[in-house]
């Protein structure tokens, strides 16, 4: 090899250095700023007043509603990280109870899955590789609706996942009247997200209800922009790698594909792309849905990542209701994964829904608008 060669490679692997440490700096700071936001969401509720505390309560007042809430803010974002932040702060700033919260983080689990879904559509005039498609896409749906159906009604007739995130809460976090330890992550959070309260209250001069719209608005913003972004930056290193993945998916067991698919998640801070990568996959013959099933449960578990990181910001209220999160999608993976004959259910809902799609085009299209859209619409008006 000429001395020139290996001067070409050195100065390729020295860019790559380069790139990755300028993703790594970009992430950092998008991190920052998400934690800003949902630092100052937390914030402006407390000026919007009661009148719009008591709405949210209306909201979670009904289980089914919360529930369905979460799922159309879910899909209408299209992050279920997105929403379990939102939620995060609203229920660390004491506008949201947690036991409301609840049916809203199981929500924001449904609603996360409809993108994959979609996905596959993109395959309808394919049909060779579409049954395959489709199949794969509805794992993460099918997986979730079985997990609400189950840990759903339990909750609401115990209120174990309340009370045993709340325990753990405690226990990580302290209780309020012992709490003397200052996070250093509040501590550098606190000055900019006080400086975007101070720019609105006293530079655009507006208070009140107002000011706290508006600011909850930031807030929002700074949140989608921030988690938007990481996850395009991230996107970008996942596809440059996409046949190491495909390697690291099938030599492996399963549950280093739940530990893989978790890995990844937290990387990319989205289950959507986590999930919606293996769509292609199986299309194209690559991957069964057996193989697929435990990177979906890693997905989940990964997503709660987002509600933890947000929890870093509040208190011991904000830390149970992320716990929530993790506690009920480790559960999903202890109902439907660790038992052979159980994870072949979700599997075999997945063949048969996929092979009645093949037969009529139709028949997906109304499982899509029907359990994400009309449904809970019309369920939300009921209630």
């Amino acid at each position: 090899m000429s001395t020139q060669e290996n001067s070409f490679k050195s100065k390729i692997a020295k860019n790559s250095l380069i790139e990755n440490l300028l993703r790594f700096i970009l992430v950092i700071s998008l991190l920052y700023i998400f934690l800003v936001g949902v630092s100052v969401l937390g914030g402006s509720i407390k000026l919007m007043g009661g009148g719009f505390a008591k709405g949210l309560l209306n909201v979670t007042s009904t289980p089914l509603l919360g529930l369905f809430s979460g799922m159309f803010a879910t899909v209408l974002f299209q992050s279920s990280s997105v929403t379990t932040a939102i939620i995060v702060g609203l229920v660390a700033s004491s506008a949201l109870p947690l036991g409301g919260a609840i049916p809203m983080i199981m929500g924001a689990n449904l609603g996360t899955s409809v993108t994959n879904t979609l996905v596959s559509l993109g395959y309808l005039k394919n049909q060779k590789h579409f049954r395959d498609a489709f199949a794969a896409a509805t794992v993460h749906d099918i997986f979730n609706i079985l997990t609400v159906l189950v840990l759903f009604p339990l909750e609401m007739l115990t209120g174990f996942l309340e009370k045993s995130a709340t325990v753990v809460a405690n226990a990580l976090y302290g209780t309020s009247s012992a709490l003397s330890y200052k996070s250093p992550i509040k501590s550098a959070i606190k000055p900019v997200a006080n400086g975007v309260k101070s720019f609105v209250t006293d530079f655009v001069g507006i208070s009140g209800s107002l000011a706290g719209i508006l600011l909850a608005i930031i807030a929002a913003g700074l949140i989608i922009f921030a988690l938007g972004f990481i996850v395009r930056t991230m996107k970008a290193v996942v596809e440059s790698n996409k046949g190491q993945i495909i390697e690291n998916l099938l030599s492996k067991n399963g549950y280093f594909a739940i530990f893989f698919g978790t890995l990844l998640t937290i990387a990319v801070q989205s289950s959507s792309i986590t999930t919606s990568l293996l769509v292609p996959m199986a299309g194209a013959g690559v991957l069964t849905l057996e193989s697929i099933l435990p990177v979906t449960i890693g997905a989940n578990i990964g997503t709660t990542a987002t509600a933890l990181l947000a929890a870093l910001t509040g208190n011991v209220a904000g830390l149970a209701i992320a716990l929530v999160h993790f506690f009920f999608n480790i559960l999903g993976l202890i109902l439907w994964y660790v038992h052979p004959s159980l994870r072949n259910i979700p599997i075999l809902l997945c063949n048969r829904l996929a092979n009645l799609t093949l037969k009529n085009r139709l028949n997906g299209l109304a499982y899509i608008l029907g359990v994400f859209f009309l449904f809970p619409f019309l369920l939300t008006i009921l209630l």
